[in-house]
């Protein structure tokens, strides 16, 4: 049912509301700008080549990301809105990290098995904490929302939805990013471990310097999404804080939108790009040698096809 009123007491709210909303316009501005300026690369190394698992990931990481950029801004628009319409809305928002993150998480699964000569025990362990990572947080997310109900709200003309959830849910929201938080400092260890080893390994080795430049490829594109991601897990986790979470001033709101274009970032920038970032890399390797190329030196493969036949 929607709630009509004109008292000066929402005004807080009304202004706490718009100011999101600016931030959720450059986040779907970025998101969309970066698909458009990377879309010639998508096309050549994404839709030319052989559909594989990480191909279907990179088109649902990528087009959520497309997704997320228009539905947002459509909730903005002056429109009225059923009760059911706005808890739809906030299960969107509350989820799509979880099933983005999963999606993230095996693109980096791939990579530290790839980086590992595709050890079936690496593999196995790999498998086994995203597994306990993505189930962990999607039944403490499930749990936070399980009573979670939107309501349209009419404040002194202004429409906006806001959900009703208990203060136990809505910290256990945020804290569902922390078993996410774990797996990612797992395998940047792992990765900053093997490339470490692989330097040492390679110094006399006259094929040192492809596989090397290699392994920097994948390392360096890895270390920039994390700090990103650290940068989010600890806006997130600095939202349980009650002046963050329970007000409605002006910082909370700048706060919050830094927070949403940081996950945006994080997530469907920067995670098509740990992709599209080597693929690109292998294109170079293969039109400038007819020797191979570094994905094979390392055996970034999958199903026993090398990477070169489009398998990131």
């Amino acid at each position: 049912m929607t709630v009509i009123s004109s008292d000066p007491i929402w005004w807080p709210v009304i202004s706490n509301t718009r100011l999101g909303n600016y931030f959720i316009v450059v986040s779907s501005t970025m998101i969309v700008y970066d698909w458009a300026l990377s879309f010639r690369q998508e096309f050549e190394l994404i839709w030319r080549q052989r559909w594989s698992l990480m191909t279907l990931l990179y088109v649902g990481v990528r087009y959520m990301g497309i997704l997320y950029s228009v539905i947002y801004p459509l909730s903005m628009l002056p429109f009225s809105m059923t009760d059911e319409a706005c808890t739809s809305f906030w299960f969107v928002e509350a989820w799509i990290s979880v099933v983005v993150n999963a999606m993230l998480g095996v693109i980096m699964m791939t990579r530290i098995h790839a980086m590992y000569q595709r050890s079936k025990k690496m593999l196995i362990f790999l498998v086994v904490v995203l597994l306990a990572s993505t189930i962990t947080s999607g039944v403490i997310m499930g749990i936070a929302n399980i009573s979670a109900v939107g309501e349209e709200y009419i404040l002194s003309g202004y429409r906006v939805c806001m959900t009703a959830i208990t203060q136990n849910g809505a910290d256990l929201g945020y804290e569902s990013l922390i078993s996410t938080a774990i797996w990612e400092i797992l395998v940047l260890c792992l990765a900053v471990w093997i490339v470490i080893k692989h330097f040492r390994e390679l110094q006399q080795s006259s094929g040192g310097s492809t596989i090397g430049d290699c392994f920097m490829a994948l390392t360096k594109g890895h270390v920039f999404y994390f700090l990103v991601f650290f940068v989010v897990t600890c806006l997130t986790l600095g939202a349980l804080s009650p002046n963050i979470t329970y007000t409605f001033s002006a910082g909370a709101a700048v706060y919050n939108g830094i927070m949403t274009f940081a996950q945006a970032l994080q997530m469907f920038v920067l995670g098509p790009r740990l992709i599209l970032s080597i693929r690109e890399y292998n294109a170079k390797i293969v039109a400038r040698s007819d020797e191979g190329t570094c994905m094979t030196s390392i055996a970034f493969q999958a199903g026993g096809d090398a990477l070169t036949s489009g398998d990131v």
